[in-house]
């Protein structure tokens, strides 16, 4: 079956008493569950592991996975953990090295699809990969004593691989193939479903607690020519069709695999795991909202980023904030509506360039504008506008 059908049935279940679910937070080291919680408000930002004698810091894009089991009404599971040996825990090691005081080696493994990691034994953390058809064709790593940076390398599947070992003593590199995380959900994704929002909309961190969730797509929308509908319609036929186009955003964003986090107005905040999933389900949106006569007259705003954020509770939900909510926000400002402002770096990522050169009807402009609240820097943008309409 369809991954995420599996998912969103299990959080159903769940809802309904069937299954019930567990927040994991994982060392990235050896991969156990230190700690487990029934729900997000358990979350700690910094977690102790006592089999690797590290602290780390939690992260819900790798280092929080939600697992699913049999409410014990039902049928009565005992848990176990298997050694940090264990099949579970020690994924299939594709490439190991031992790499003498400042040696450098190149190595050209042919790599399997999917999620890797790369770590070294004697230091803390470790770089994650993930390797497609669409990757970089080679990466360089000079490993230093103070670890591993925590950004996602994506690599070609032939990638050129090349080592040097900074750390001051001889050091043993392992890349792991980490199949077990490709089918595992972590909080970053199911956070940012609309499935999980709608039926566990109590689910929150603790007040004041904040935590990376990895890098997502931010968008932010509003409506022109509503204040103009509200003089000429009246408000209460005003805010049915406000109402309607509402229902038309939370639709596309919940088809596209995203999340609506908050309406403002006649505006609204969504996320997306994927840049291209928000940039389809938005072409969609402004496509029914102008064939519908209901809505006609009306024209969306669209601004679409992609970066690292924060998990929040504000107002008793779910919310992200950062730099990378805060230029989205911005760039809506900038679109003039019925097109979308996005940043370089939704244009620059493989999938959207692939969809926007096949789409056949959009036309990409440069756009270069300052952004209140970014010190008056100049950012190169694109502004994406539908030739004819969207299929």
């Amino acid at each position: 079956m369809p991954r995420r059908q599996v998912l969103e049935l299990c959080l159903l279940s769940t809802r309904v008493g069937l299954l019930e679910f567990e927040w994991d937070l994982l060392c990235p080291q050896c991969r156990g569950a230190k700690v487990r919680s029934p729900s997000l408000g358990g979350i700690v930002p910094q977690v102790h592991c006592n089999t690797c004698n590290i602290e780390f810091a939690v992260n819900f894009e790798r280092a929080v996975e939600l697992t699913f089991h049999p409410n014990p009404a039902i049928r009565p599971v005992q848990a176990g953990e298997f050694c940090v040996a264990g099949p579970q825990t020690t994924p299939h090691v594709v490439v190991q090295q031992l790499l003498a005081l400042g040696e450098e080696r190149v190595v050209s493994p042919r790599l399997e699809p999917g999620n890797h990691r790369l770590r070294a034994l004697g230091l803390s953390g470790s770089q994650f990969i993930r390797v497609a058809e669409e990757g970089q064709p080679q990466a360089d790593w000079q490993v230093e004593a103070q670890g591993w940076p925590d950004d996602e390398l994506v690599l070609a599947p032939d990638a050129t691989l090349r080592f040097a070992n900074a750390t001051g003593s001889e050091l043993l590199l392992v890349r792991e193939r980490t199949a077990w995380s490709d089918q595992a959900v972590t909080a970053a994704e199911v956070t940012a479903l609309q499935r999980f929002r709608d039926l566990f909309a109590e689910e929150a961190l603790r007040p004041g607690e904040k935590i990376s969730v990895g890098s997502l797509t931010v968008l932010f929308t509003d409506l022109c020519g509503s204040t103009r509908l509200y003089n000429q319609i009246g408000d209460a036929p005003a805010f049915g069709v406000v109402m309607s186009h509402f229902d038309v955003l939370l639709r596309v964003v919940a088809e596209e695999e995203g999340a609506l986090v908050k309406t403002i107005g006649d505006a609204v905040m969504a996320v997306f795991r994927r840049p291209v999933a928000a940039l389809r389900a938005m072409l969609r949106a402004q496509q029914e909202l102008a064939a519908s006569p209901e809505t006609e007259g009306l024209q969306l705003k669209v601004g679409l980023h992609y970066g690292p954020c924060i998990a929040v509770t504000l107002n008793d939900r779910l919310d992200y904030f950062g730099s990378t909510v805060n230029m989205a926000s911005r760039l809506e400002h900038l679109s003039k509506g019925g097109d979308l402002v996005i940043s370089s770096t939704v244009r620059e990522d493989p999938e959207v360039a692939q969809f926007l050169a096949e789409s056949g009807n959009l036309r990409v402009e440069p756009l270069e504008a300052e952004l209140k609240g970014f010190d008056q820097a100049r950012f190169s943008l694109w502004r994406v506008i539908p030739e004819q309409p969207v299929s």
